[in-house]
This record gives structure tokens, C-alpha cells and sequence, in this order.
């Protein structure tokens, strides 16, 4: 297993498989504080310095602005109890780095906590009476651990800087721009799935798309990236006017085209507004995709209520139909136009169905009801099924299987083409696209497809994970104005939720296993890699992750790593996996939400005792075919022999 890992885990000592970028002349916060944790008696050390990493062809520049020895109260504190859900109590030594909480017992054989500060969600505190008192961590993959401090002054440096370093909003000061892996990196996970790579065949097989560089200097859309795929027949020059009539300037583009023809797209919502406006240079752009007489169906992942509201929200200008050329008044704030739906009468090819989804920032609410459940252990037969129903996040998976089910269902049945958005096409918008790949596409459930889609559907589709993914539910929960940004949402997990239902359907359709999902939950929310960082191709490459930090897929994809994802009963399927959205057939994910309260060692040893029998059988297969080998071996050599004695007798009897 990794040393670091983006939750909160315990581990035997062992020796360290990273390194720090910064020079031991600036004092690296993680080495000096594993030296405190390894060596007796413990010593106090300095709060160091951090420096942000540089590549070896920069320069030495020197240490970052910001100093941690500010926000670092108390660096070691003795004699602190850690208490945990289904582990025993551990009594050692807490140390907090500039990245990492460590808390370590000093004796052999024993576990250690390390606890990258990005995954604490919130910290409470609970004071004693007779000194001191609890600071309860709650961290955003839904683990609760308490610290008992004896030093009131300890218990409260304690918590000051536990909970300021949580706070730091600088991805430049992250954790990845300092890790350094041990391994030599075989691939480059930065650029294993470009879009000129994954759509390659498509442009070379069609002659209705092209690759296009359009937003190259990312000035047409902030969110997408530099490449895109539209249709040939539109110029680059019609794409930048349709941009300004979509909502952030997501202008239609192609995710996916079947074998059949159809194709499916996404964008923001139109920028309609109360005036009724029209912009021909966006409907030219989703109509060529349909061929003559063909139709196609608008998913519009709001309710009807919404959309009308969006559409009477803005603020009414002087702008008539965007046409011409773009000068002037011709692009401005998209947020003052208003949103809305496509109007009938200006695209009467496509037919437009609304798909309720809850907005990222009811999703929130719902996985903070729902954990609060899961944690509730007292809870009687009725209550908890009470709690799990009106926490509402079953039914929002549901509603994700169900709309991607449909759009599924009239690309291949229905030979339709289909553009599916909400309101800014950031969220249900990728969750709905990414889950109908992975239900009509075979290769998106294998570990490398899967990769690529979540690089295509959600780091390249403009996900905002470091917006969305800075807060979780517990912090939601202990927020008196109730996430007033309505930026912090789940909507990722939600998708991963819905992957986990197809592979409890079709467990023997999908190359990859539970705990890879978990994997890439974790990682999304905190990590030693800076593949989710930042919330945008765009700002990744301002920030230039591509040369400061390792990519999540370089490690995953290494062969003594993948092969531990890897599901043991895989069978390719070719086939349409048609999910089931039924009650009966939704479960709560007990891996992920109830991993910390229901002992999960069961199914862990279920699935070991699998992966034994299938090892077993195929070396049984390869004993089978060796001896089958050695018989038809046997048997030509009888058969030959025979002919041999046969040739002698008939030449001794002439």
C-alpha cells in the first residue's frame, strides 16, 4: 500500500516512500516531524518553512511568503489518546506538519495515524471540566476521530491549528506541490488522455467532426478545454457566438457518439432571458448534428418551475439576435442575460423533456442528513429507515440512473441524438453524460476507460472540484447560515454512488472493483496527487500542474498498483448494461457511508477468497491444458510407434 493516502488511515511503521521537494536547508516539515514521531524522547523542533515546489530547471528561489509557524500553535503534544469507531484506543505523541496530522505510539508493531490536513471537514471541541478536553476531527471521507488532550492550553493550540491549516485555500501551498514519489514514473498520467487522443478514430472515421482549437487561449470558455469536438460543418467563428448566448460560455460540444450514428452533447443553459432572445449561430451549431429529418431530445436536468425562473431572472438589455460579427456590445456579461430553456419555435427539431435532478447544493443537504444517520448507532429499525428516507440521497441516485438510462435509451433505440444540460452544465450535467457512457460504452468499465472518462467528462467538462470539494457535509451541518455560497456539493460522489449501483447489477461487467471507486473519492477531496486540484483545465495549467505534480493515474496505473484494483470475476461485455432503478434494486453503499461504523472485514474476506478461487482456477486451466498437451504428446507418439511396428511386420513378412 501507498504510505500517504488521501484519507485518514493507520499503518505498521514503515520505511518512508516519499520525500520532500524542499532542501533540508529549509527544514521540510514532514521529515523533521517523522523524525520526532521515530525518535526517543521526543524533542521540540521549529515550525518550518514551506516552499512550493520548482522544477530542477528553475532556479533556487527562495522560501514562500507564507510561514506556518503563525498557524502551528503546538508542532508535538505528549500523551494524547485517539479514539476511533471500531478501532482500539492509542495512546502517543501528536505531531502537526505543515500538511499532515501524525499521531504515533512510539512502540513497534504499532499503528500510526497520518491525516493529510485537507481531509478534515471540521474540528469540534469538547472541553473537560477537570482540564483539557476532546478535539473531535470529522473528516470529508466521513471518518470521526477524537483526540483527548490533558493540557487545556495544549487543547486549545491544538485545535487553533488543526483548524486554520484545514482552512488554507492556496492550491499552491497544497500538499502535492511538495510530494515527491519514490517510484520511477512509467507513465505520464498528464497526458494519457488528451482530447486529440481519445477522439482520434471519431475524426478519422467521420467526416461530421472535427477537433477544433477555438478556446486555445481558454477566452471563449473558462471551464472546457483548450481542444474541443464540433461539428465540421460550423465555423470557429459561429462557435464563439454561440458561446456568448450559453452560460459560461459553454457552447455545445460532443461527449459521445455511438456506433449507430447518434451522438450525445452538453452545454449550459441558453441565455434566453425574459426578452425571448434567439442566437442562429447556436442553433446552427446543435442542428448540424442531426441529419435530414432526424430529430433530437433536449434533457434539461431542471425541473419546468426552474427553468422558467431562470429564464425571467435576468436582467432585460438592449441586445437583438446574436448574428455577424462579434465587436462590441456584441459579447458581454453572460450572468446579467438570464437563463432559460430553448424555445420551441426556434428549434423545432429537438423536443425538450425535463429530468429533475437536485442542485449540487440540496445534494449537500441530502449526504449531510444521510450521514448523520449512519452515525446515529443508537437508532432503532424504524428510525434509521425514516432518516435514510428522508435524507433523499437514494432517490437522487436514482434520479441520475434514471435520466441516464433514458438519454441511453433514445441514442440506441430511439436513434436520437440528444443534448443534455441544466443550469450551468457543471454538475448533474457531467454526472448524467459520464453514467450513459459507462451503461452503452464497454470500455469505460474497464480501469483505463474509466480513467479516461473521468478525465473527459469531469477534469476536462469543467468540474469545479476544488470549489466544490473544499467543504463536506459534516461542515455543512455545523454551519449556522447552511453553505450560504451554495458552492460546496457532492455531486461527484453522487455519480460514483450511481457507478457503484451498475456494478452491484452487472458485478461481473466491470474490470474495476469498489475499492478502486473509493479510491477516487478520497483522492478528489484530498491527496498527495494534483489531478483534482484547482477547478478547471484552465487554472491547472495557470498553476502548471503538469510539471509540479504527480498525476493520481501515473500512480494507479503502475503494474504492482492497478492489479489491486482489478475485479477478480471480470468478463468483457460488449453489451448494453440496462440498470434497474427500481426501490428493491437501490442499497446504500456501506463501503463508503457506514466504512467507519459496520465493520467492512466480511466483504473484504469475501472478495480475498474470490480473488484465491479465481487464482486457483487459472492455474488449474494452465495444469489442464499442460497435461492435455502431454496426452496429445502420448498419443502421437503411440499412434507413431504403431505405424512403426506396423512398417516392420509388413517388411519382415515380404
Amino acid at each position: 500500500m501507498y504510505s500517504f493516502t488521501a484519507a485518514s488511515r493507520t499503518t505498521t511503521k514503515t520505511k518512508r516512500r516519499a520525500t520532500s521537494t524542499v532542501p533540508d536547508t529549509w527544514a521540510a516539515d514532514d521529515d523533521q516531524q517523522e523524525d520526532v514521531v521515530n525518535q526517543q524522547p521526543i524533542i521540540q523542533l521549529p515550525v518550518p518553512v514551506l516552499v512550493p515546489y520548482r522544477p530542477k530547471t528553475e532556479a533556487r528561489r527562495a522560501p514562500a511568503a507564507m510561514e506556518f509557524i503563525e498557524l502551528i500553535k503546538a508542532p508535538t503534544v505528549d500523551n494524547v489518546v485517539m479514539r476511533r469507531a471500531l478501532f482500539k484506543p492509542i495512546e502517543g505523541t501528536l505531531c502537526i506538519t505543515g500538511h499532515h496530522l501524525i499521531l504515533s505510539s512510539r512502540k513497534e508493531d504499532s499503528e500510526e495515524l497520518w491525516l493529510l490536513h485537507k481531509n478534515i471537514d471540521v474540528v469540534e471541541r469538547k472541553l473537560s471540566t477537570f482540564g483539557g478536553g476532546a478535539v473531535v476531527i470529522k473528516c470529508k471521507d466521513f471518518s470521526v476521530i477524537n483526540l483527548d488532550i490533558n493540557s487545556t492550553d495544549d487543547f486549545t493550540n491544538v485545535a487553533d491549528s488543526i483548524e486554520a491549516l484545514a482552512n488554507i485555500d492556496v492550491p499552491s501551498l497544497s500538499y502535492p506541490f511538495f510530494y515527491r514519489p519514490m517510484y520511477t514514473i512509467v507513465e505520464d498520467g498528464w497526458t494519457a488522455f488528451s482530447t486529440e487522443a481519445e477522439f482520434s478514430q471519431l475524426v478519422l472515421k467521420s467526416e461530421d467532426w472535427r477537433i477544433s482549437q477555438v478556446n486555445k487561449d481558454y477566452a471563449v470558455c473558462k471551464s472546457y478545454p483548450a481542444t474541443v469536438v464540433v461539428p465540421k460543418s460550423i465555423s470557429d467563428e459561429d462557435i464563439v457566438v454561440a458561446s456568448s448566448f450559453r452560460q459560461g460560455g459553454r457552447f455545445p460540444i460532443l461527449c459521445y457518439r455511438h456506433e449507430n450514428g447518434t451522438v450525445l452533447l452538453r452545454s449550459g443553459q441558453p441565455l434566453v432571458g425574459p426578452a425571448g432572445r434567439r442566437c442562429k449561430e447556436d442553433e446552427r451549431l446543435i442542428n448540424a448534428v442531426l441529419g435530414p429529418g432526424k430529430r433530437g431530445y433536449i434533457i434539461d436536468t431542471r425541473t419546468q418551475t426552474l427553468a422558467q425562473t431562470a429564464k425571467l431572472s435576468g436582467v432585460d438589455v438592449n441586445m437583438v439576435a446574436c448574428r455577424g460579427a462579434v465587436v462590441g456590445k456584441a459579447i458581454f456579461d453572460w450572468q446579467s442575460k438570464g437563463g432559460g430553456f430553448e424555445l420551441e419555435v426556434y428549434y423545432p427539431q429537438w423536443r425538450r423533456v425535463h429530468k429533475p435532478i437536485d442542485r449540487h447544493h440540496n445534494l449537500l443537504d441530502s449526504l449531510s442528513k444521510l450521514m448523520e444517520a449512519c452515525n446515529d448507532t443508537s437508532s432503532t429499525m424504524d428510525k434509521w429507515l425514516s432518516r435514510l428516507e428522508s435524507s433523499g440521497w437514494l432517490t437522487n441516485v436514482a434520479s441520475v440512473l434514471n435520466c441516464a438510462a433514458l438519454i441511453a435509451q433514445s441514442l440506441v433505440q430511439e436513434n436520437t441524438s440528444v443534448l443534455v444540460h441544466g443550469s450551468d452544465g457543471t454538475d448533474t450535467t457531467l454526472a448524467v453524460t459520464a453514467l450513459t457512457q459507462i451503461i452503452l460504452n464497454p470500455d469505460c468499465r474497464s480501469i483505463r476507460g474509466f480513467e479516461a472518462l473521468i478525465e473527459r467528462e469531469w477534469l476536462q467538462g469543467g468540474y469545479p472540484f476544488g470549489t466544490r470539494h473544499f467543504k463536506s457535509c459534516y461542515a455543512y451541518a455545523n454551519s449556522s447560515a447552511r453553505n450560504p455560497k451554495k458552492t460546496f456539493a457532492p455531486t461527484f460522489l453522487l455519480f460514483i454512488d450511481c457507478v457503484w449501483q451498475l456494478f452491484t447489477q452487472f458485478p461481473c461487467s466491470f474490470e474495476f472493483t469498489e475499492n478502486f471507486l473509493i479510491t477516487l473519492v478520497q483522492h478528489s477531496y484530498a491527496s498527495q496527487f494534483g489531478t483534482f486540484l484547482c477547478d478547471s483545465v484552465c487554472e491547472r495549467e495557470e498553476l502548471d500542474l503538469k510539471n509540479k505534480t504527480v498525476s493520481l493515474w501515473s500512480h494507479v496505473n503502475r503494474p504492482e498498483v492497478i492489479t489491486s484494483y482489478m475485479n477478480p470475476v471480470y468478463e468483457p461485455n460488449s453489451k448494453v448494461i440496462w440498470p434497474s432503478v427500481a426501490p428493491v434494486s437501490l442499497t446504500l453503499w456501506s463501503g463508503m457511508f457506514l466504512r467507519w461504523v459496520v465493520d467492512q472485514s466480511p466483504t473484504k474476506d469475501t472478495w480475498s477468497t474470490i480473488t484465491e478461487l479465481k487464482e486457483k482456477e487459472r492455474e488449474m486451466k494452465r495444469e489442464a491444458i499442460k497435461l492435455r498437451k502431454q496426452l496429445l504428446d502420448m498419443e502421437k507418439a503411440i499412434i507413431a510407434k504403431r505405424a512403426s511396428e506396423s512398417t516392420a511386420t509388413t517388411t519382415a513378412s515380404s
